[in-house]
């Protein structure tokens, strides 16, 4: 009887383990299938991308690629060793596995199985190419100074060195060794940019021209370039070759180039999914209607727009002087003539996002003129000056847009009103007004600086010494210039921001620029359109993007 008991409790017990199984497998069909409903669902909806890069690109070669209209094009074309994820985050892509020497020195990458748009492997030999040939100085690429960082790189693009001795090099077809002049905390950052990307090293030896026209254009990022009508627009399509393409949902980026109000107008006719900045622009008239809708999206990015003054002609070899200018602008009511949304006063160099302590004042007050007649009496007894009238002539040079004259107007007028000092206005140079070769010739240049990595140290290395190419001001600083050297070499990344922003204040402690304001991108968006990564950088990936049903 115990027996049949027992035999019979088995066989229950079998019984539903086999029912248990089949819920199981019941409710992964279901899930699966859920599953399989919404991918399909995503798949039937026209999932074709529309935006507007404004103009032609100067360039679709990745070396070449100095501009945002080009690197907008390039960043879905192309892929570097590293990219920015949807978090901000910089994730392998290229490269599968990243191995650093105990120095921090010697960068040794293993390349992924990928391959490029016209199903050729991609290999090591292609991203020592495309280096190599950005810093050789017959291609005259405006980004080769981004690869400074490597051994050799300056040197080889500055005619002092040659290839090679750059320390680029393939070891095989899988493995990329890079050696840096020093460590490079933030080098994986910069492998994420266009500059850094690979070249088809077999095709570009064949067609130097290759990144002129859309037939032998070939390039290994989600996206492939099929039609580029020259001035009119231009066509991506999802790159079957791409190694991660499971993760790619848009079929085809139509980017078309057309001025601000003609933006505009399309995206209210939903003739475009995106208006705005980084690759467009909403105008100050004509957005109204977004604004009054709470449609307009702002994102702070690393960037701002200054004036520098140049420290080796007088006045501005004065400290005092530096300031009183400085302090005497009223930012907040620049910030309205520009007309541009999101924007912030820059009340330090370096942008507020990149620095922990986010909602941090500032070095100095905006608009207080009190301080600044004080700063400036001060440096006009130091210089043996009575009174401004005395002043020798002061020339504000700017970019030729009708926005920037207008704020340098402004400004101007606030220099006359809060200080008593006359300002001369000029835009008739439309060359580099900034650069180390021309500090003589202005008194005080205007410059717009984007960073290129999330990090203070970009803003602040432009300082660094009198021999930084985009250091106008001619100053140099031996305790900024350590805090700085310490800070590259500094492991403990909290010690490292706390070094820096010490060089920060010792930058704005003597002035040798004036901050003006922060930038920021602002847009509308077609409301069903998802999953677009827009970095503090200012880059847009389209990678993960699509379209949602409402």
């Amino acid at each position: 009887m115990k027996k049949n008991i027992i035999v019979i409790l088995s066989m229950l017990l079998i019984f539903s383990m086999f029912l248990s199984m089949a819920y199981v497998a019941l409710i992964g069909k279901d899930k699966n299938a859920a599953k399989s409903e919404e991918s399909q669902k995503r798949e039937s909806l026209k999932q074709d991308l529309r935006i507007n890069i404004s103009k032609e690109p100067s360039t679709l070669h990745p070396g070449l690629a100095a501009d945002v209209t080009s690197g907008t094009v390039v960043l879905q074309t192309f892929e570097g060793l590293t990219r920015i994820d949807m978090w901000g985050q910089t994730v392998n892509a290229a490269a599968k596995v990243v191995k650093i020497s105990q120095d921090q020195k010697t960068y040794t990458f293993t390349l992924r199985d990928a391959k490029w748009s016209n199903g050729d492997p991609v290999v090591a030999k292609d991203f020592e190419f495309a280096w190599k040939w950005a810093l050789n100085p017959a291609n005259h690429s405006e980004s080769a100074e981004k690869l400074y960082y490597i051994e050799g790189a300056e040197e080889f693009n500055k005619g002092k060195g040659s290839a090679d001795k750059v320390g680029i090099k393939a070891l095989n077809d899988k493995t990329l060794q890079v050696k840096l002049e020093e460590p490079t905390p933030n080098f994986l950052q910069l492998t994420a940019l266009p500059t850094y990307f690979p070249v088809n090293s077999k095709v570009a030896g064949k067609i130097p021209d290759w990144a002129n026209e859309s037939k032998d254009y070939i390039s290994n990022g989600a996206f492939k370039l099929v039609e580029w009508s020259h001035n009119n627009n231009i066509v991506l399509k999802k790159n079957e070759h791409y190694w991660d393409s499971n993760s790619v949902k848009l079929k085809t980026i139509t980017m078309f180039m057309v001025d601000p109000l003609t933006e505009i107008t399309m995206f209210d006719k939903s003739k475009l999914d995106w208006a705005g900045s980084p690759a467009g622009h909403l105008p100050k008239v004509g957005t109204e209607l977004f604004v009054d809708a709470k449609k307009i999206i702002s994102q702070p990015i690393t960037g701002h727009y200054i004036y520098q003054f140049n420290t080796g002609a007088v006045p501005f070899n004065n400290e005092n002087i530096r300031m009183a200018f400085a302090l005497s602008i009223n930012r907040q009511k620049l910030i309205g003539i520009v007309g541009e949304r999101g924007l912030s006063p820059a009340m330090g160099i370096v942008p507020p996002n990149l620095f922990p302590d986010k909602n941090k004042k500032g070095y100095f007050k905006d608009d207080d003129v009190e301080d600044a007649k004080k700063y400036l009496q001060k440096g006009l007894e130091e210089l043996g000056y009575h009174n401004a009238s005395e002043l020798p002539p002061i020339t504000l040079s700017v970019q030729t847009s009708d926005a920037y004259r207008n704020l340098a107007q402004a400004i101007q007028k606030m220099w006359k009103e809060n200080l008593g000092v006359g300002v001369t206005v000029d835009h008739s140079n439309v060359g580099k007004q900034n650069g180390r070769a021309n500090i003589f010739d202005y008194e005080v240049p205007s410059m717009e600086w984007i960073g290129y990595y999330n990090d203070p140290f970009n803003f602040l290395n432009v300082y660094l010494d009198v021999k930084q190419d985009d250091n106008g001001t001619g100053w140099e600083n031996k305790e900024y210039k350590s805090l700085l050297k310490r800070a590259q070499t500094e492991a403990d990344q909290d010690k490292r921001l706390k070094l820096l922003k010490q060089a920060e204040g010792v930058l704005m402690d003597e002035m040798p620029v004036i901050p003006i304001y922060n930038y920021a991108n602002t847009w509308v968006q077609n409301k069903n359109l998802q999953g677009v990564a827009l970095s503090g950088l200012g880059h847009l990936q389209f990678k993960w993007a699509y379209f949602e049903e409402d």
